[in-house]
Formats: C-alpha cells, sequence, structure tokens
C-alpha cells in the first residue's frame, strides 16, 4: 500500500517544525483521525516529544465564545415558544406544539446552512414579484444567479396564489423575524450553537476574536467541502500566514473538472485560494491496476453473511483492515455475521437496536393504548412481549401461569387493572398514569430501575450504561421544555421522545489502531486501511438520491449558492474514490434484488471506474442454494422398537380411546397421525385474532344443546313450531355463551370486541338457519341424545399379527333424535353439525373409503352412527349433516346425485364403512406399513405439524 495520507502529514509536520510542537494546533473534521496522526507522528519521530494540540473543528471554534451549547431541544423549545409570540402579533391563533414540531426541524436546519454560507437574511426572505425590482435589487449577482430568483418568485405571480402558497408566503415573511428572535433568545440565555458561532466568528461577534494568537501555527487537517463561514476564516488565517492546509487528494479526479470527486478541492485551491501544504496532488489512482471484488447480493442483509465467508477466508495479517458502512442500518446485522472478532466501531450501537428501545417503547406504547381508548384494557402481546422481554426478569413459573391463563381464556384483551407480575423487576409496568404531566418523570424512573436491575444480575456493559444513561439526559430536556408551555397529550408527548431518543447510540470501543475497524464513509476521512470492505454500496444509497426536508426552494439555494443535491453527491464520490488511492484490497458489496427500498443496481461510482479506470473488477453473484431430496429419500417412521411399543401400549394396552378425527387424521396423513397421537406433539397454544371455526362450533354446539335440552327424553313429538319461539332468543344464547367460553360475564352485544361480535353474528345466523330447517322439513321431533357428557366407547375387533385384538373406539355425538315427516313417516337420525366448508354431497365411494378421503364429514359421521348404534342396540339411523352454508339448497342427507345415504343403499353403505374401518385400523397397527406423509394430500397453511413433515425422522432418531 502507498503512504497513507497521514502518515505523509506527520512526516511534512516533521520536516517543517522538527520537535518545536507545542504550539501547534491540528484540527480535523471529527475526532478519529486524531489517534492515527498520533501514531504516525510517533513512528516518524520515533521518540518521546512534545505533542501537538488536536481539536475537531468544533472544539477549535469554540475556543473563540464563552457561551454554553443550546441542545436541539432546547433550540427547539425556544423556536415553538418565539413563533407562537409573532403569531399572536399578527392576530393568529398560536399553533400547538403537536403542529408545530414538523416544521421545526426544518427551520432550525434552514437557518444553520443560511448561517454557514452567511447568506443576507432580510435579503434572502424579502418579497419581489417584480421582474423590475428584481433585476435592480441583485444587480451584482450573475445572470444565472438573477435567474434563478427570478424562477422562483414569478412561481407566486402567476394566477393568483393558491391556498398553499399563500400559507407559504406568510410563513417566509414571518422567518426573518423569527431568526432575529431566536437569535436574539440564544444570546440572552448566554448560549449559541454552531452555525451562530461560525457567523459571529466571521463577524466578529465573540468574547475571544483573537483566540487563534494562542497558536503558532494552525494545521487544518483533510478537510473537502467547506462552508462559506469556514472560507472567509481560512483565507483570513492564510493572509496572516496563521494556517497551513492538508487536503488529501488525488490527479485522477482534481486534473478532470468532470470528476465530481473533485468539485470541493479543486474549489477549495482554484476558487478560493488555499494552498494546499503537500503541493501538487499525486498520481495514484489512475496508475492503479489492482482487482476490486465485488458482490452482488440476494437481499440487504445477505451482504454481511457474504462478508462473513470473505472474512473467514482471509489469512490472518497484521495489515489494517475497515468495514465502511455506505448504508449505516447494516450494523447491527453485520454484528450478528461477523466471526469472532472484538471490532472497533464509532458509529454507534444505535438505542433503536437495543432491547433497553424495546422495553421502553413497549411502556409506551402501554400508556399511548390506555390514553388514545381512554380505557384500561390493552392487546395480550403487550402481555406476551413484556414476559418475554430479556429484561424484565419474569420468572418461569409466573410466564407460564400467564401464558396459559391468556391462552386458555383467549384474551384477545387484557385489563390492566388485572395484571400483577411479582417475579418482575418492573412490578407496576402496567399501571396507567395519574396525568399527562407524569409521563416523562415514570419513563425515567423505569430507566432508572432498569440500571440498577442490569447491574445486580449482571456487570453491566458500557454499551448499556451509555445508552441508559444519554436516554435520560435527553428525557430530562424534554420535560423541562414541556413544563415551560402549556399541557400536552400523551400520544404527542409519546412522539416526540420517540423522535428525541432516536439518533442515540453508544460507541463499541476496541482498539482502534488495530484489528477490525466498523465506521460510516463520513467517518472514513483521513483514514486508510490495507483492506477495505465496503457495504451497501447501491445506487440510491452512494450517493443518496433525497435531499434533506427544507423551506429553501432548489432555485433559491442555485441562487445564493447553497448546499444542493450535486453537492451530497460529489461528497459521497469523493469518500468513495479515495480509499481506491491506497487500499491493497477492495472487497464491495450491494443488494442486487430489486424491491422498495432497494433498486437492485451498484453505486454509479462503481461503473464510473469500471469504465474509466484500470481497475479490474470481478464481480461476484450470489446463489441461492436450492436442496432436492435424493433421489428414493422419503421420510418414513418405521413402527419398530420403541415407537411400536408406545404404539401398542397406548391403543391396545391401555385402550387410549380412538375418535373420529383421529382416524380421519390418519387418512389425510398417517405421518401427522403418529405425531399427534403416538408421539404426542401436542399444537402449542397460541391466540388468534381471528376466531378459530372450533370456538365458533363450540359455541353453536352448546346453544343448539341449550334450545333443545327441555325436549330431551319426552316421550311425545314435540311440535317443530315450538322452535318459532326460540328463534328470538338465539342472540342473547350466543352472547352468553360467548362470555363463558371466553371466561368473562357477557350480557349484552356491546360488551363484545370486534372479533366477538364477527362470531356472534355467524352463530346466530347459522343457528337460525338449522331451527328454521327443522320447522320447515318436519312436523315434530323428540330429542333422545344431545352433546353426551359421557363418551360412547366399543371394543373394535381387529387382527394384529394374525392375533385378534381390540381398539376402543369412541364418539361425542352432537344429536340423535326421531322426526316426524309431514307423511308422519318416522325418521331416526343421528345429526352433526359442521360451520366450516363440509358437503353431504360425494362423487364416488370408493374415493370417499380411502387414504385422502373426498369427504371427511361422511366418514365421522358414519363412524358417530355406528358407535352409537353398536352401544345402545338402535338400527338404522340415518346420518345428517346440518352445514349452514349448503343445507337449504343441498339438504342434510349424504347423497350421490339424486341417490340420498337412506334405505338400502344406507345399509351397504354403513356395511362397506365396517369393512374399511376394519381395514384402516389393521393398517395402522401392521408393523410392515410405516407411519410416511401423503405427498397427495392437502396441506393448509393453518396445520401446526407442516414443519414436523420434513423433520421427523430426525427429530425420532434423536
Amino acid at each position: 500500500m502507498n503512504k497513507p495520507f497521514l502518515h505523509i502529514v506527520a512526516e511534512d509536520i516533521y520536516q517543517r517544525f522538527g520537535n518545536d510542537l507545542a504550539d501547534i494546533a491540528v484540527v480535523f473534521n471529527n475526532k478519529r483521525p486524531i489517534t492515527y496522526l498520533k501514531k504516525h507522528l510517533a513512528d516518524v519521530y520515533g521518540k518521546a516529544i512534545w505533542s501537538p494540540q488536536f481539536f475537531t473543528i468544533q472544539e477549535f471554534f469554540k475556543q473563540a465564545s464563552d457561551a454554553a451549547e443550546a441542545s436541539q431541544l432546547t433550540q427547539f423549545f425556544y423556536l415553538f415558544q418565539l413563533h407562537n409570540e409573532l403569531l399572536v402579533a399578527e392576530g393568529v391563533e398560536p399553533e400547538t406544539l403537536e403542529d408545530f414540531y414538523p416544521i421545526a426541524e426544518i427551520i432550525l436546519s434552514d437557518f444553520g446552512q443560511l448561517d454557514y454560507e452567511l447568506v443576507d437574511i432580510d435579503q434572502i426572505f424579502m418579497e419581489l414579484y417584480d421582474t423590475t425590482k428584481i433585476d435592480i435589487t441583485f444587480q451584482h449577482f450573475t445572470a444565472e444567479q438573477q435567474h434563478f430568483i427570478r424562477q422562483f418568485w414569478q412561481s407566486f405571480s402567476i394566477a393568483g396564489h393558491s391556498g398553499l402558497q399563500q400559507r407559504f408566503l406568510k410563513l417566509w415573511k414571518r422567518l426573518p423575524k423569527l431568526y432575529k428572535a431566536f437569535k436574539q433568545k440564544l444570546a440572552q440565555e448566554k448560549q449559541l450553537n454552531y452555525p451562530t458561532l461560525y457567523r459571529n466568528l466571521v463577524e466578529g461577534h465573540v468574547a475571544y476574536p483573537h483566540f487563534t494568537h494562542r497558536y503558532k501555527k494552525i494545521l487544518f487537517v483533510g478537510f473537502n467541502a467547506l462552508s462559506k463561514a469556514e472560507v472567509r476564516l481560512f483565507q483570513k488565517w492564510q493572509e496572516e500566514e496563521r494556517t497551513l492546509f492538508y487536503f488529501d487528494t488525488d490527479a485522477y479526479y482534481m486534473d478532470d473538472p468532470q470528476q465530481e470527486a473533485g468539485l470541493f478541492i479543486r474549489r477549495n485551491i482554484k476558487s478560493y485560494g488555499l494552498t494546499n501544504a503537500l503541493g501538487a496532488p499525486p498520481d495514484i489512482l489512475g496508475n492503479r491496476d489492482t482487482t476490486v471484488q465485488l458482490y452482488a447480493a440476494n437481499g440487504k442483509n445477505s451482504q454481511t453473511k457474504i462478508l462473513h465467508d470473505v472474512l473467514k477466508a482471509s489469512e490472518s495479517s497484521d495489515q489494517s483492515a475497515a468495514i465502511l458502512l455506505a448504508d449505516e442500518s447494516l450494523l447491527v446485522p453485520l454484528l450478528q455475521s461477523l466471526p469472532d472478532t472484538k471490532p472497533n466501531i464509532t458509529t454507534g450501537y444505535p438505542l433503536t437496536q437495543s432491547p433497553i428501545y424495546g422495553l421502553l417503547n413497549l411502556w409506551m406504547d402501554v400508556q399511548e393504548e390506555v390514553s388514545h381508548r381512554n380505557r384500561l384494557k390493552i392487546p395480550f402481546q403487550f402481555i406476551e412481549t413484556f414476559i418475554n422481554h430479556p429484561l424484565t426478569g419474569v420468572s418461569v413459573v409466573e410466564r407460564e401461569i400467564l401464558l396459559k391463563e391468556i391462552t386458555e381464556k383467549q384474551l384477545l384483551e387484557v385489563d390492566i387493572r388485572m395484571v400483577t407480575i411479582a417475579s418482575s423487576v418492573f412490578p407496576r409496568f402496567f399501571n396507567p398514569l395519574s396525568s399527562p404531566a407524569t409521563l416523562i418523570p415514570t419513563l425515567v424512573h423505569l430507566l432508572e430501575n432498569l440500571l440498577v436491575s442490569i447491574a445486580a444480575r449482571d456487570r453491566i456493559s458500557q454499551i448499556d450504561s451509555n445508552l441508559i444513561i444519554e436516554t435520560k439526559k435527553v428525557l430530562n430536556q424534554l420535560k423541562q421544555g414541556i413544563d415551560a408551555i402549556t399541557p400536552t397529550s400523551v400520544a404527542f408527548q409519546i412522539g416526540l421522545i420517540r423522535k428525541a431518543i432516536a439518533p442515540i447510540n453508544s460507541a463499541i470501543e476496541g482498539d482502534p489502531l488495530n484489528g477490525l475497524q466498523i465506521m460510516g464513509l463520513l467517518e472514513s476521512r483521513c483514514l486508510n486501511f490495507d483492506h477495505i470492505y465496503i457495504l451497501g454500496a447501491n445506487e440510491g444509497i452512494l450517493p443518496k438520491t433525497a435531499s434533506s426536508p427544507t423551506f429553501l426552494p432548489n432555485s433559491l439555494r442555485r441562487a445564493y449558492a447553497l448546499p444542493v443535491l450535486e453537492n451530497q453527491d460529489a461528497l459521497s464520490a469523493y469518500l468513495f474514490y479515495r480509499h481506491f488511492q491506497y487500499s491493497n484490497e477492495l472487497h464491495v458489496f450491494y443488494n442486487s434484488l430489486v424491491d422498495e427500498n432497494s433498486t437492485g443496481e451498484e453505486s454509479r461510482f462503481i461503473k464510473q471506474l469500471q469504465f474509466e479506470s484500470n481497475f479490474h473488477f470481478t464481480i461476484n453473484t450470489q446463489q441461492q442454494s436450492i436442496r432436492f431430496p435424493e433421489a428414493g429419500e422419503e421420510l418414513v417412521i418405521p413402527k419398530e422398537g420403541a415407537i411400536w411399543q408406545k404404539l401398542w401400549n397406548t391403543f391396545i394396552i391401555e385402550k387410549k380411546k380412538l375418535s373420529a378425527t383421529a382416524l380421519t387424521t390418519y387418512l389425510q396423513s398417517p405421518l401427522q397421525f403418529f405425531l399427534k397421537h403416538v408421539a404426542e406433539i401436542k399444537e402449542p397454544p397460541a391466540i388468534s385474532h381471528e376466531f378459530e371455526m372450533n370456538k365458533l362450533g363450540i359455541v353453536i354446539h352448546n346453544v343448539m344443546e341449550t334450545i333443545l335440552k327441555p325436549y330431551k327424553g319426552l316421550s311425545d313429538f314435540t311440535p317443530t313450531k315450538v322452535l318459532e319461539t326460540k328463534l328470538s332468543d338465539v342472540d342473547e344464547l350466543v352472547v352468553r355463551e360467548i362470555g363463558t367460553q371466553y371466561h368473562t360475564e357477557i350480557t349484552s352485544v356491546n360488551e363484545l370486541n370486534s372479533m366477538q361480535r364477527i362470531m356472534h353474528k355467524i352463530a346466530s345466523a347459522y343457528i337460525g338457519v338449522y331451527l328454521e330447517y327443522d320447522i320447515t322439513h318436519y312436523k315434530g321431533f323428540r330429542i333422545i341424545e344431545l352433546e353426551n357428557t359421557e363418551d360412547y366407547t366399543f371394543d373394535f375387533p381387529i387382527l394384529v399379527n394374525g392375533k385378534e385384538e381390540a381398539v376402543r373406539l369412541f364418539g361425542i355425538i352432537d344429536r340423535v333424535d326421531e322426526v316426524l315427516t309431514h307423511e308422519n313417516q318416522v325418521l331416526p337420525r343421528i345429526v352433526d353439525y359442521k360451520t366450516g366448508g363440509d358437503s353431504v354431497a360425494f362423487k364416488n365411494i370408493e374415493k370417499v373409503f380411502a387414504a385422502n378421503t373426498e369427504n371427511k364429514a361422511m366418514i365421522q359421521t358414519l363412524f358417530y352412527a355406528y358407535v352409537f348404534e353398536q352401544v345402545t342396540g338402535r338400527k338404522h339411523l340415518e346420518p345428517h349433516l346440518y352445514v349452514a352454508r349448503r343445507m337449504r339448497e343441498e339438504g342434510t342427507l349424504f347423497c350421490k346425485g339424486s341417490d340420498t345415504l337412506a334405505g338400502e343403499t344406507l345399509r351397504v353403505i354403513k356395511t362397506d364403512f365396517v369393512n374399511f374401518l376394519r381395514t384402516t385400523l389393521e393398517e395402522i397397527f401392521n408393523p410392515d406399513i410405516p407411519f410416511k406423509h401423503d405427498p397427495e394430500s392437502k396441506v393448509y397453511p393453518s396445520d401446526p405439524y407442516t414443519l414436523f413433515y420434513r423433520n421427523a425422522l430426525k427429530d425420532v432418531e434423536e
């Protein structure tokens, strides 16, 4: 690698100043290069010396003033107060804090740029509509600048003003007054911000205008884009022979006016007359033919996974290495993907990616929910998130109890007055606020408890400590500002808090000189590394395609030479290109997938280098490996060893009951039957945002039982007309039953939540259809059995290995009755209620009595009828299926075309079913037929066993 830029600077300092460094000031744009220059000075001098004094540019300028720095939040509250005073003076209603906040950041940013660029405030905000006035007022401007100004004002003088234009012009007229009032307020409070300091330095309005006289020489190192204030000061100090400038340049982009990377340094030297202490730029970049590895990743985060492999494959050495984040949102996935190493990270670990923020955000979500709805119920997810959060310290026992209660009761919303989590370090986490004024103090108290609890459990990390302390500081600043104004809502305070704490981060300090360094592109100014890895080098990110919000239109920005988007492009190009000057090994990564956040294209800077330079780009395209099952590979569970023993003991020895549902599960997937009924892998408890069909079914079954129960066991037929009187009771009965299912007493539809109201509507409609069907089709009914409380069980004989054994079958019967037709015919029936999309129609009986049956409801109903007939001795029961969606058109009897399951047809089908049942059960207990998934079987998205189908064999073996 060529000598690093800072090493060259160190050599020049040695040649110019020798050992006389004590009165030298070295100024950088940021802190990071200071450590590196110290190291290079030590290497060059090779002995102990008096060190120069090192500063960032802001630290250096701050010596000119004794005013305190006003925080961003303090400036915001000043601006809010002053703006409302101006509105009142205009006779306009003051704005709320909520309304003003979005524009305050834009105003502060614009004021800052106007100060940095030394723009005359009165001039830029003056009202001009007449072209002649523009020509007179701005005659000292160039023709191009005058064109931009005309372009801006003419947009407001064509066909009058729209409402939006009028609002803008009123704000535009108010801004110079607000600017002056804001500056007076800062001076009155003995405070300043850096834009004010810069302008004051140029204008001489500082406490110590001659502070530069403290130093024999001031060295400005690695500067690129300069504001007008910096230019004026640098020119003045250069004329006074107080300064030297060290620009990091290369002839490749300096000598070519078309190269945007050299825009600012060319301007600094040629337009502003600043002299580069290092002389003419070296010609390094243009003469290099190094190979650059370019990686096209399939996804944003995939870049970090590829980098992991690249780092693992690279040989360990003493050479320096840095990962540069063009996209700084990749920091957290990068940290999760790095091989075992201790990087030095000064971009900072963001609060928003930490568990601390997760807890704070959850608490704010709770308070926002309570205050917004003005009720004391919160979604169950808040409770789940809290008890599973790593910082809350909830005990395993209490966690399981809470989850079980929420799941069993299907509590979509939880009354926070009922939530007490005694084992947590935050037992009052869900307490509602007594008033909006207590929001920030309560949040600060939460942070204090968090600091104590983390320290008590483990040695608190520097990162966590920094994040908590910085967050407390920001919250206290917010509290001071909010206390000085009218009361604000909880929702707005929370919005303000989220905005204020979002930028907080904590540096992850390692060795800044050795090992892997991680930083943003901007932080890499002045620094050089042997190995460079650039992540996020996408068009749209490098450079960015959007500029910051502003009230200064682009035409005016150009007229006053304020920064525009092209300036941002030039700076990005410079930061990117300079690493190609020095590094031995370059790896550049970008996301090649096109989505709403990515163009899928590499940065145009890469394309420019590919086209113009001598670099050789090796393009590496990520290929997602697709794994196909090997030929003949099949997932099977053999019935042998412990598996056979479990199957035998469960169903033959212990006589575990086998239901109709278990039978149809086997027909759909023998593997699922094994997982559910042999391995007994239970479906994890969960709460559904949508009501589950089985819950709807329970409500319907129980309400039907309530309606029909008074008629059970009566010897005479009851006229179906009595059911007409029950129709008016259905709504109330459904409401009460829903309350029972959710373990809550509910007496009115108004007490139901949105999900329960949907369930109520459907259940009431279905029950109405069932009752109206009976009223219409029959004269009378006699109830024999309803939702039997005791199972109907029957030991069914089968052959296992040539020996007769018995499997215990059981069924829960929805309804057994006798109905009197209008022709006075008595029909014995077994009725099964269904709430899904089942049908009584079937096309082929062979496909019904087969694996992956085409009519599960028919199999189940025949199963219930068979068990009931065997247990009670009743015969000739007709299986009826009540499916509300279809029964008006299709009826309730199973049918094949016009042929229904009644009479002789039913008798034959029942005989065939028994044979099919025996064959299926003997297959289940046939040791030569393993459990395996039927590939023809339809797998529903809701099937909780889907993931097991591919991994079951491995799980069983382990």
